[in-house]
């Protein structure tokens, strides 16, 4: 009989140190993947917003002068965006400690510009006002 309670005993304790040695090992691995997820899920957001405002712009482009739009554009980190003539660019800050930049392309007579979005919800405005030859871009606040 005490032998039998030895050998349970001894299983118990080699299942307790297998889990344990499972854990320390795939914990680590466990969040540099849902770091990798957060990452891909954050990209996938900026450049959403990225592509609303683009698309804004083309849409006043095409209009002509005396043509506005406003988008409403939720940001779930403050940033900032870069405006060129012919594209819209924004470094985001991965999880990681590195950045990427994320470009959409478009046409318009749009100055070189920055606009900064808060976290939350922000309104961006893009207007080519009449009798001026560029466009205009800017958010708006509450």
């Amino acid at each position: 009989m005490k032998d039998s309670g030895q050998v349970a005993l001894e299983y118990i304790l080699i299942f307790a140190i297998s889990l344990i040695l499972l854990i320390v090992f795939t914990l680590p691995l466990t969040e540099k993947s849902v770091e990798a997820t957060l990452d891909v899920s954050d990209t996938l957001d900026a450049k959403s917003n990225l592509a609303k405002i683009a698309q804004a712009i083309m849409q006043v482009y095409g209009e002509g002068q005396g043509s506005k739009q406003s988008i409403n554009v939720l940001s779930k980190q403050s940033i900032k965006i870069n405006i060129n003539k012919d594209y819209i660019s924004s470094n985001l800050k991965l999880n990681d400690g590195t950045s990427k930049q994320i470009k959409v392309d478009y046409d318009s007579n749009l100055p070189k510009s920055s606009i900064y979005l808060s976290k939350g919800e922000n309104i961006v405005i893009v207007e080519w006002p009449v009798d001026s030859e560029n466009m205009r871009i800017y958010t708006k606040l509450f």
